[in-house]
């Protein structure tokens, strides 16, 4: 479901929601399995995580809320247990300097990892776009961060052809920012996504593709950043 290697075919809107459904299902069922992880369940990954960023005291209001409101479109999101601390995640900001979530500290955050090569990523930048569109506040921000590496035109070019408005030009062309996700227990493929707290600690997770843009997606960030009481 999710994608780590390059691939010119192209992939179908439709394709994209049965794709995002499907893990919606699976999901549903408790038994997600991630390309890379075959013997790793989602559901438990961040038990088994690294400590070094320390466990958080995550609201149960909140994880219970989001929980509930993690269904349709968005049903793969999988809450955090336990939370992790995610603040020191570094990335670069649209004017190329250094920052990382927690500069971002007080927002609740929906981070998602992309790459020009992988399709599913391509197909959902719209959609983040349109959430970002219709959602984005101070109190809410979607961080798309491009992870691929070289040549910083190809994610421009991208961007510009796709019509994205809305995202800031977020990046890590190192590889370093999916790697710490991936030591975290949190990435398998891109894309990636993590919606973090504004108090920095992570809320739930989805590897995957999804459709941002429908009313799923809009509840659940509705219901998360309400609940996070920002």
């Amino acid at each position: 479901m999710t994608e780590t290697n390059p691939n010119k075919s192209g992939m179908k809107p439709l394709k994209l929601l049965a794709i995002a459904a499907l893990l919606g299902v699976v999901a549903g069922a408790g038994a997600v399995y991630v390309k890379g992880s075959p013997s790793v369940h989602a559901g438990d990954t961040l038990a088994q995580a690294s400590p070094s960023l320390g466990e958080c005291a995550i609201n149960i209001s909140l994880k219970d809320k989001v929980a509930k409101a993690a269904t349709g479109d968005v049903a793969a999101m999988i809450p955090a247990s336990p939370s992790r601390q995610l603040s020191s995640l570094a990335f670069n900001g649209p004017d190329g300097k250094p920052m990382s979530v927690g500069s971002l500290k007080g927002k609740t955050l929906l981070v998602n990892l992309w790459a020009t090569w992988c399709v599913p990523c391509r197909e959902e930048m719209p959609a983040l776009d349109h959430l970002q569109a219709k959602a984005g506040s101070e109190r809410f921000e979607v961080v798309a961060v491009n992870v691929d590496a070289g040549d910083a035109g190809k994610r421009v070019r991208f961007l510009a052809e796709t019509g994205i408005k809305a995202l800031k030009d977020y990046s890590e062309p190192t590889m370093a920012l999916f790697n710490a996700a991936k030591k975290e227990g949190l990435a398998f493929g891109l894309p990636v996504t993590m919606l973090i707290g504004p108090d920095g600690c992570l809320v739930a997770a989805m590897n995957g593709p999804a459709n941002w843009a429908g009313d799923d997606a809009l509840n659940l960030i509705k219901t998360a950043t309400e609940s996070a009481g920002t």
